[in-house]
């Protein structure tokens, strides 16, 4: 059974709302996904499911919805999608934890950086269903504007390699 990586959207970060990684495994457990990890706590859940990347998304958008009264927004990828994002991210020089991962519903158009206001030297990229930003400064006092960014969420690089990692542990088990 392929193993997914959920990544919900503005869970306890201020946004949407607080969810507690338990209740997220309960959840997944109850939409009958199998062998359900969380990874900190920010809204990361690996699972293995036969159903496909948009059923896993919807199915778990909507039991999210109804037990915090909106659905927050869920994206999934792969293990093989998450190796190739951290392995193809761009500023080589940056520290990952100031390198910023935004997953997106969908492919971001090709105009998606041109309205970008980057105060503090911020610099970004698009690459498919993802968006690189570089954070010189550090993200905790966020100044840059990029409408493209709404609708997804972000993970730093060290994150996005630390779920790559458990995924593939999880694959080698089959």
């Amino acid at each position: 059974m392929p193993v997914h990586i959920a990544l919900l959207r503005a869970i306890n970060v201020g946004g949407t709302g607080s969810l507690p990684m338990t209740e997220l495994k309960a959840i997944c457990e109850d939409l009958g996904f199998a062998d359900v990890k969380t990874y900190i706590q920010s809204g990361n859940v690996l699972f293995r499911s036969d159903e496909t990347e948009k059923a896993v998304e919807e199915k778990l958008d909507e039991a999210l919805g109804k037990k915090m009264g909106k659905p927050p927004g869920v994206m999934v990828r792969s293990r093989k999608e998450l190796e190739a994002i951290a392995a193809n991210a761009p500023f080589p020089g940056a520290k990952p934890s100031f390198v910023l991962v935004y997953f997106l519903p969908e492919k971001a158009p090709a105009d998606a950086l041109e309205k970008m206001v980057a105060p503090d030297g911020e610099e970004a990229k698009l690459a498919g269903r993802e968006i690189y930003v570089h954070y010189p400064n550090g993200s905790g006092r966020l100044k840059l504007k990029l409408p493209a960014l709404k609708l997804g969420t972000s993970r730093n690089l060290n994150t996005v390699r630390k779920l790559a990692e458990m995924a593939a542990d999880m694959e080698e088990k089959d």
